[in-house]
């Protein structure tokens, strides 16, 4: 059964690798909740962030030394992993080689789909059926 929604965590500095997921999802028909598009101005960050991780039923993570570093990736990463709905819904995608286990030692017992060499091939071998 292809995602309701995806639910798509990256750090600022993964903005560009970001929004080309983002976009290349919605192309195959796929929603994703993505803080640059959805989040207006005038919203508060924390709630949209709440109301979207409450909603979506696919959680992908953007890793990267960014994301490592970042308080916000790791708040949703863990509201991610206390709900079971993301219970074999979570897909780390390693953009850029990092030391992730610093932002969670958990990150080694789920699979990561690796975009560092090949963005097509990294799309390809994601878990969830994103071939529409």
């Amino acid at each position: 059964m292809p995602p309701r929604e995806i639910f798509l965590s990256h750090a600022a500095g993964d903005r560009r690798f970001a929004s080309r997921l983002a976009d290349e999802l919605a192309r195959r028909g796929i929603r994703v909740w993505y803080s640059r598009r959805t989040v207006l101005g005038a919203q508060q960050w924390h709630d949209e962030i709440g109301k979207a991780l409450a909603r979506c039923d696919w959680f992908l993570l953007v890793l990267s030394p960014s994301a490592v570093r970042s308080e916000w990736v790791k708040r949703e990463f863990l509201g991610a992993l206390q709900q079971k709905r993301y219970r074999r819904r979570i897909a780390p995608l390693l953009h850029r080689r990092c030391k992730y286990e610093r932002l969670s030692w958990t990150l080694e017992s789920i699979q990561q789909i690796d975009f560092t060499g090949d963005f097509a091939r990294g799309l390809r071998s994601h878990p969830a059926p994103v071939d529409g």
